[in-house]
């Protein structure tokens, strides 16, 4: 149990900046249901405990770093070069490092081969990864298996776990290569057809972690995939996280942490029952806290449609909603990602600050201290460290166009990854942030209550407050104040 009298400093330290602060899916899709597949298998405690303290660092592999001339697609959506590859990750894992992360989720790397005459549009779609041909081989254009292995060997000497991005519910529309024992998916190509297709994915989640011993899974898209499935995938990647061991920057044996991680970019209530499933049946254990994102950007800035100007109370009620999740589910806060707005872009959409504004980066100190109290697993978006912001671009641009610049809602914030020391020099500011975050990894490292704890919310009520001269209405604020540790 973490002493109070350190919790305490903790919680002051990050509830300071608090007060600050304080003044695109696509259609639902799924699979048709299938009958159940399996007996009830809980979630394991142990992943559970480790997985409460991950930072993750995600990285769009085709926009972040060029590290390796003639490697690359060239396009893709978004501001960047599109010359990201393996070598470029490899390149930044002391910088990664040294932000206090330990962990990295790459978006997919599997080889997407293009169709002779395909359009423009679908040669940027393959370099985003999410439409595979072969889930069994890297993309030449990112690098090689070669790369992709000396890279998980790389991170793990620093301490560092490597998620690879799990597309099990659609592929490329000319279909995919059969896996090494010969399976392949069924049905159409979005989505593809479950249980059918069971035995192709539980082999490619399996094969990874075997081949490579990756520490698990974000799941794409993964309401297209039945919780009955996806009970069954994660029992899978459980036993063959345990079938293999890697030594970590401790020079100890360890399993692969076997963690996944859902994105289902809906509200509470679809995320219990298209990925955590019930209580009695548990489907996925954790999943992106995508409800709960909104209301942070909500608070410090607006969201993408221009909404904002809420207070304490409201990430108050979004911590509450909690309660809706079954006792295994494990939600994980993030900023932003690959298919949002960054918060820079979000403060500026709102006419909150600009980035030669004092309080621009104030208020990404605000939220990034509320995301290093988070009771969790937390998850940042690269770029987001230095307050990377697209250029010349806030207002939402008009449809007809804006994909061809590169400048959508859905890959705007897929710019060019800054990354010290490796492909820029940071300006002050840049510098400034970048060692408050890290502060804050240390701070979170140092006191397991922040991200193990129960957490109580205090959270002050509007009223007015007499003065000599004048009444004073007070606002909300909101004090996450992390207990003892939890029963994980």
């Amino acid at each position: 149990m973490t002493k109070p009298k350190a919790l305490a400093v903790a919680i002051s330290a990050l509830s300071a900046l608090l007060l600050t602060g304080c003044a695109s899916q696509s259609p639902d899709t799924a699979s048709k249901a299938s009958t159940s597949l399996t007996p009830a298998y809980d979630c394991s405690a142990s992943t559970r405990a480790k997985a409460n303290d991950l930072k993750i660092y995600q990285i769009m592999v085709e926009s972040f770093v060029d590290g390796e001339k003639g490697t690359g697609h060239g396009t893709g959506y978004g501001t960047s070069h599109h010359q990201g590859d393996l070598q470029g990750i490899i390149d930044s894992l002391d910088y990664i490092k040294s932000l206090g992360m330990n962990a990295i989720w790459m978006t997919p790397v599997f080889n997407s081969k293009p169709v002779a005459g395909q359009s423009h549009w679908d040669d940027r779609l393959d370099a985003t990864g999410y439409f595979a041909t072969d889930y069994f081989a890297i993309d030449p254009r990112f690098g090689s298996l070669a790369q992709a292995k000396e890279l998980v060997e790389k991170a793990h000497a620093k301490g560092l776990y490597v998620f690879f991005d799990g597309v099990f519910g659609h592929h490329k529309q000319s279909g995919v290569v059969p896996s090494p024992s010969g399976l392949l998916p069924s049905g159409s190509h979005n989505p593809v057809d479950y249980p059918e297709s069971l035995p192709f994915y539980r082999e490619v989640a399996t094969w990874w972690v075997k081949e490579l011993k990756i520490d698990g899974w974000r799941l794409d898209q993964a309401y297209q995939v039945p919780t009955e499935a996806w009970t069954e995938i994660r029992k899978a990647v459980d036993e063959a996280s345990q079938s293999v061991t890697y030594h970590n920057h401790k020079g100890e044996t360890v399993n692969p942490l076997g963690y996944m991680v859902a994105e289902i970019w809906k509200e509470e209530n679809a995320i219990q029952q298209e990925g955590y499933g019930s209580q009695e049946a548990p489907a996925l254990c954790s999943a992106f806290d995508f409800p709960m994102r909104y209301r942070l950007v909500e608070t410090f800035a607006v969201n993408e449609n221009g909404i904002g100007g809420k207070g304490g109370n409201w990430l108050d009620e979004g911590m509450n909603l909690h309660s809706l999740y079954p006792a295994h589910a494990q939600p994980n806060l993030m900023l932003g990602n690959h298919d949002v707005l960054r918060f820079g872009d979000l403060l500026q959409r709102g006419g909150i600050a600009n980035p030669d504004d004092g309080e621009y980066w104030l208020r990404h100190k605000a939220a990034m201290s509320f995301m290093a109290a988070y009771t969790g697993p937390i998850t940042l978006y690269y770029g987001d460290e230095i307050g990377d912001e697209t250029p010349d671009f806030a207002e939402k641009q008009p449809d007809n166009n804006c994909a061809i610049r590169g400048m959508c809602d859905d890959h705007s914030g897929r710019t060019s990854a800054k990354i010290d020391g490796v492909t820029a020099e940071l300006n002050q500011q840049q510098r400034d942030l970048k060692d408050y975050v890290s502060s804050l990894m240390v701070l979170r490292d140092k006191h397991p209550a922040l991200s193990k704890g129960e957490r109580i919310n205090l959270c002050a009520e509007k009223r007015s407050i007499s003065t000599t001269n004048k009444a004073v209405m007070m606002p909300c604020f909101i004090w996450s104040v992390p207990t003892a540790l939890s029963r994980w």
